[in-house]
């Protein structure tokens, strides 16, 4: 890691900063984020950067904790084992995605990523029933009834398969997400 222990060598942080789209005030902020995550005797050793932290201490955070896609969250941004579990360079992924700056093309790729529950490609009759759950909650006081669900998933393939194959894929989920204004602000997370 360089540097003191606990903290981003300036050559390190300078290339965080090239390969995200975060500033370098905000990678030294995920920087000791992710480094409260640790176990305490981990926190400020050099070999932090190469430590995972759980998906369930990912969760924990307050910025993801409600979130209703959290572990989908966790399941695209991981790259290692255990699955779900984050290294510095995934929690500095998702960050980037999740920011202001990412561009909307990047957001829209991420969240085709994450509401494609069945990691196939396309999003499929299963993945919008699971993602309308994800939004409305599967409560008995907020699931939609079969007859609801299928109507919206007929409505929301009718509006979105372009090619009339039954599944929205990446272009199709872009173009519909260029026509919301909403979705880039909606789309982030803020530490």
């Amino acid at each position: 890691m360089g540097g003191s222990a606990g903290r981003l060598a300036q050559d390190q942080l300078s290339e965080y900063q090239e390969l995200t789209f975060l500033t370098k005030q905000e990678i030294l902020l995920a920087h000791k984020r992710f480094s409260e995550l640790l176990p305490q005797d981990r926190q400020n050793t050099d070999d932090s950067l190469r430590e995972r932290v759980s998906r369930e201490q990912i969760l924990s955070l307050p910025e993801l904790k409600a979130n209703p896609f959290g572990r989908r969250i966790c399941h695209v941004f991981s790259t290692g084992q255990p699955e779900g579990s984050l290294s510095f360079e995934d929690f500095l992924d998702l960050l980037s995605v999740f920011s202001d700056a990412a561009t909307p093309d990047v957001k829209s790729h991420y969240a085709f990523r994450i509401f494609d529950f069945d990691d196939d490609g396309t999003l499929n009759r299963e993945d919008l029933r699971q993602l309308v759950n994800c939004l409305t909650g599967e409560g008995q006081e907020t699931e939609l009834s079969d007859s609801e669900m299928k109507q919206l998933i007929d409505n929301i393939l009718e509006e979105s398969d372009i090619d009339k194959d039954g599944t929205i894929n990446l272009s199709e989920f872009q173009h519909v997400i260029s026509r919301s204004p909403d979705f880039n602000n909606s789309f982030k997370i803020v530490l």
